[in-house]
């Protein structure tokens, strides 16, 4: 298993400085993937309620600013040199796919073809409509279309496409990305109709562990999950052997008074099971393994602490503390 880290693109963290001192701490101590996560804009008044909170509160929303994700990348892209780039993820309506396809195969040459794509609908109807991006309604169809318009982009010798939202003939798109066919496409999402969407235009499936209205934030929840993308997977004729399994675990940590920093609890989830990556050490590097057993390849985590060095020492400890006892 590979493990990655969040990379915040808010707040005090997300300078320039801060963002190159991060990513170079996270491939000093072998992180295989960078994270970074997607908004344009933050409207002031949001009605739509935010996915993975219990009260549908945007914790965001009280800071407004957010670097842009692709423009992050671009310049990580210089910084590094062994980590993945992962958008995590793009709201894939958010941007005009052939521009988008393009900045992405950008990356990819940039990186020299560290690019993975991770890929969702989105959630805010307020950010969609101060972006001009097509209706908040038709958001999954759009997506899928704007999958199939990169993979023709990216791929084809004369590419053409005639869709609801993307109509193209007779141009190049070059250069294409490094990686052939292109970048790996990860779809999150924790829905039944992401797991649809996974089957019909992903190479993996990368979902948020804490999402309330459809958790995964214990092995019984995610192994029932896994159990279902298996079952839409065979029903559309796809073996889900071939769909690379990736996993967000926003929260991790342990007690106060643990030797982790404390993140979270390891008081049970609603199903009364121990959430993922709470508890001892011993537990956390259990769950480690448990998950690499069902197939996960990429773990991310979220590290983020008040200052650079309180996270970089969230980092360290995870390598040290937990790594080595699931290995």
């Amino acid at each position: 298993m590979e493990f990655g880290f969040y990379l915040p693109t808010r707040g005090p963290l997300s300078t320039p400085e801060h963002m190159t001192a991060l990513a170079a701490k996270g491939e000093e101590l072998g992180y295989g993937y960078v994270a970074v996560t997607d908004h344009v804009v933050v409207p002031r008044s949001v009605e739509s309620k935010y996915p993975y909170t219990d009260q549908g509160d945007w914790p965001a929303a009280r800071f407004g600013d957010f670097h842009d994700q692709l423009t992050v990348l671009a310049y990580l892209a210089g910084q590094t040199s062994t980590a993945r780039l992962l958008t995590s993820v793009m709201v894939a309506p958010h941007r005009a796919p052939v521009l988008t396809a393009k900045m992405l195969s950008t990356i990819d040459v940039l990186s020299h073809g560290r690019l993975t794509v991770g890929v969702g609908a989105g959630w805010c109807k307020e950010e969609f409509e101060a972006v001009g991006a097509p209706p908040h309604a038709e958001r999954g169809k759009v997506t899928d279309e704007y999958v199939r318009v990169f993979r023709e982009l990216w791929s084809a010798d004369n590419p053409e496409f005639h869709g609801d939202y993307a109509d193209f003939a007779d141009i190049t798109c070059l250069p294409r990305p490094i990686q052939r066919p292109g970048p790996p496409i990860w779809v999150g999402g924790e829905s039944k109709p992401a797991l649809r969407r996974v089957v019909r235009v992903g190479d993996g499936w990368f979902p948020i562990a804490h999402n309330p209205n459809f958790p995964l934030d214990t092995r019984e929840r995610y192994e029932t999950a896994l159990g279902d993308l298996g079952r839409l997977a065979e029903d559309a004729g796809r073996s889900i052997d071939g769909i690379e399994l990736a996993f967000f675990i926003m929260r991790w940590g342990s007690e106060p008074g643990d030797p982790l920093p404390p993140m979270g609890t390891n008081d049970p989830a609603t199903d009364g099971n121990r959430r993922l990556m709470t508890g001892s050490a011993e537990q956390m590097a259990a769950d480690v393994k448990a998950l690499e057993r069902l197939g996960v390849k990429a773990l991310t985590l979220s590290f983020e602490r008040s200052g650079l060095s309180e996270t970089m020492d969230c980092m360290e400890a995870f390598t040290r503390d937990i790594i080595p006892l699931a290995a």
